[in-house]
C-alpha cells in the first residue's frame, strides 16, 4: 500500500516584498498546497501570538532568523492550534457529533485546518538544498531522498522539511518486522508497515496447496512480497503505480536478498496473467485525501478496493485464492457498510472461504482522548480469503 504521488507539470512561484523589492522564487509543496498569496518577513523578533494570528488568516511568514528559533516558533504555533481545539471554561460547550461519520468529518476538517496553519511558516532553500539561515542543519541527503536532485532555489514550509528529516531517520533505522526477523526501511511518501497486525495475518494464513506464484497488488515497501517469499513462494510479481514505492520495495527486497524471487512492475492493480494467490492491502478508508501523500490511507470511493475485487476472478488460476487485507474502521465510521462490501464480493463472482481477524495494537486504539476513539477501539483488521464462486469460475 503506497501513496499516489503527483507533481505539478509547471513550477509554481511564490511572490513577496522584501526591503522594498518585489521578490519571487519557486514554490514547493509535497502536500499540493498552492503558494500563499500573502507573505511577510519574519525573524527572531517575531511574536508567537502575532505569527499565529497571521497564519490563521492565511498570511505566510518567510523566515530570515535563526533556524532553531524557527523550530521553536513552529512548536509554539502547534501548541496554540491544539489549544484552540480544546473547549475553555468560558466558551460554549463544543457540539457533540451526532454520528461517528460526523465525528470523522469534523476531525478531518480540524486536521486540515491545523496543517494549513502550521504550513504558513516558510524557509528558503538555496541551490543544492542549502538553507541560508543561522544554525541550519545539513538536509541535503533527506531532501535528495524525498525530492530527488534539484539545484534551483525554492521556498517550502518548515513543517514539510521536518517531515522529510523524520522520514530520512525512519528510512535509515527501519521498522522491525517480526515475521521477517528483519527491518523494512520505508521511503518518504510510502506507507510504513507500523501496523504490524496486517503483516502477521499474511505471515500466518494457510497458503494454497503447492503455490509457486503470487501477485502482490500495491506493493508499497515490499513487506508483503518479502513475507510471501520467506514463506517459500518461489516467485512473486509485485505491482505499484508509484515510482517511490517501486524504488522503496526494490531497495528493501535487495537488502533482504529476496530480489531474485520478486519481480516489480509499474501497473495500476493487476499484472497480466493469472496466479494461484493474489494479495492486496488497499487503503482502508473511503474518503478524499487532503494531500497526494494521503492516498496511502484514503481510497476515494473505494476505487482500489472495488478495482481489486472486480478484477480478481480474471487473474486467479482455477482453485486459486485472493487475499484481501482490510480494516473495518470504515464500517465503524459509517463510511462503508459491511453489506456493501459483501455485495461487491458477490457481484465480482467471488465467495468468502475464510476470514481471519486480529485486533489492532497501535496506541491510538487505546487513546480515550482521540476524537475517533469509539471506532478505533472497535476496529478489527481482517484477511479475507476469496475464491471464484461457481457462477464466476
Amino acid at each position: 500500500m503506497s501513496a499516489q504521488i503527483t507533481t505539478s507539470p509547471t513550477p509554481q512561484q511564490i511572490h513577496w516584498e522584501e526591503n522594498g523589492v518585489q521578490c519571487a522564487a519557486r514554490w514547493r509543496s509535497e502536500a499540493g498546497m498552492p503558494p500563499p498569496k500573502r507573505v511577510v518577513i519574519a525573524d527572531d523578533t517575531t511574536n508567537a501570538d502575532v505569527a499565529y494570528r497571521l497564519a490563521c488568516e492565511g498570511t505566510a511568514l518567510l523566515w530570515r532568523g535563526d533556524f532553531q528559533n524557527a523550530r521553536q516558533l513552529l512548536q509554539a504555533l502547534a501548541r496554540r492550534a491544539d489549544h484552540k481545539g480544546k473547549p475553555s471554561k468560558k466558551a460554549k460547550p463544543a457540539k457533540v457529533p451526532a454520528t461517528a461519520t460526523e465525528a470523522f468529518h469534523l476531525h478531518r476538517q480540524a486536521q486540515s485546518q491545523r496543517a494549513r496553519t502550521l504550513a504558513m511558516l516558510l524557509i528558503p532553500f538555496d541551490a543544492g538544498y542549502e538553507i541560508p539561515l543561522r544554525r541550519a542543519p545539513d538536509v541535503q541527503l533527506a531532501c535528495n531522498e524525498a525530492y530527488g536532485r534539484f539545484e534551483e532555489p525554492f521556498i517550502a514550509s518548515l513543517r514539510e522539511l521536518l517531515g522529510l528529516i523524520g522520514a530520512h531517520e525512519w528510512r535509515r533505522t527501519g521498522v522491525e518486522i517480526p515475521a521477517l526477523d528483519a527491518r523494512i526501511h520505508p521511503h518518504y511518501g510510502v506507507f510504513s508497515p507500523v501496523r504490524g497486525e496486517y503483516v502477521e495475518l499474511v505471515a500466518n494464513a494457510p497458503l494454497p496447496s503447492g503455490v509457486k506464484l503470487a501477485y502482490d497488488i500495491g506493493a508499497g515497501t515490499g513487506v508483503l512480497s518479502a513475507v510471501l517469499a520467506k514463506r517459500g513462494v518461489a516467485r512473486i510479481v509485485a505491482t505499484d503505480q508509484d515510482q517511490r514505492a517501486l524504488s522503496c520495495a526494490r531497495e528493501n527486497l535487495a537488502r533482504l536478498d529476496l530480489d531474485g524471487q520478486v519481480e516489480l512492475l509499474e501497473a495500476d492493480l493487476f499484472p497480466e496473467g493469472r496466479a494461484p494467490l493474489v494479495v492486496c492491502n488497499p487503503p482502508w478508508v473511503p474518503a478524499r485525501p487532503s494531500s497526494p501523500i494521503e492516498y496511502a490511507v484514503y481510497d476515494p470511493d473505494s476505487r482500489m478496493l472495488r478495482g481489486f475485487l472486480a478484477g480478481l476472478s480474471a487473474h486467479l488460476t482455477p482453485g486459486g485464492e485472493g487475499w484481501l487485507i482490510l480494516s473495518d474502521l470504515a464500517e465503524h465510521l459509517g463510511l462503508r457498510p459491511r453489506e456493501e462490501l459483501m455485495e461487491w464480493i458477490a457481484a465480482a463472482g467471488l465467495k468468502v472461504i475464510d476470514r481471519q481477524d486480529v485486533r489492532p495494537t497501535h496506541p491510538r486504539a487505546a487513546d480515550a482522548t482521540d476524537p475517533l476513539h469509539a471506532a478505533r477501539a472497535a476496529e478489527v483488521t481482517s484477511l479475507w480469503r476469496l475464491a471464484a464462486s461457481q457462477a464466476g469460475s
